[in-house]
């Protein structure tokens, strides 16, 4: 009788072959059953550990700052952010991202400028005139512990690849979306209005405690 063994090309695979193949597609259906949480509680299988092995913090450089920052806002955002191709279902390829983004403006009078003809004092001291530049507003600068991700949804594709990304599913773009969104929230805020505010009462109180008993602050 002939056997597989006795026909060309009809060699049986060893037997440690078929087991490693088996172990190979064990692992593959692991990992993606809790890549993809296809199995609620199964993504806490293999129980991840995070370890720090950051170097120290090293100063670049040291820059002095000549502006009086005289008012902060707060600002939340919600970004609904979706990513569709063209002639594709959403289910096969396209993201949609719901992020809060939490984060603070800062406004601030920029002094680096002044010089003498800046401010002027009477004869006797007794009154004098400020003046300034308008305040302006600094960039927004997201809270990493107020901000994150309601949901994502992706797509098969997008899927995949997030299997070979060294950044899977980022949130760059809806980061910089919502730091976008919190800027101009906060230049129809009055926030600028509110640190020119500031600014005039915390000059008043100074000058006045130095003896002026009339101050004028201007701004340009």
């Amino acid at each position: 009788m002939e056997t597989s063994s006795d026909r060309p090309g009809g060699a049986r695979r060893p037997w440690w072959g078929r087991i490693a193949v088996g172990l190979a597609v064990v692992v593959v259906l692991l990992v993606l059953v809790e890549r993809f949480s296809l199995v609620p509680g199964f993504g806490g299988l293999f129980g991840a550990q995070t370890r720090d092995r950051s170097g120290p913090a090293l100063l670049k450089s040291l820059q002095d700052m000549h502006r009086y920052e005289a008012a902060v806002g707060n600002f939340q955002v919600v970004v609904d952010l979706e990513k569709d191709a063209a002639f594709l279902p959403d289910a096969i390829r396209g993201t949609r991202t719901l992020y809060v983004g939490a984060g603070t403006v800062g406004g601030y009078v920029d002094m680096g400028g002044l010089g003498e003809q800046s401010v002027t004092v009477n004869g006797d001291r007794t009154e004098a005139t400020v003046r300034l530049p308008r305040p302006v507003l600094g960039t927004a600068a997201l809270d990493p512990e107020r901000s994150y991700a309601v949901s994502k949804q992706r797509g098969l594709l997008d899927r995949i690849g997030d299997l070979f990304s060294d950044n899977p599913a980022g949130e760059q773009a809806v980061q910089k979306l919502a730091a976008q969104h919190i800027g101009e929230a906060a230049r129809d805020s009055g926030l600028a209005e509110r640190a020119e505010k500031n600014t005039t009462a915390m000059l008043k109180g100074l000058l006045h405690s130095l003896g002026f008993r009339t101050v004028h602050v201007t701004y340009q």
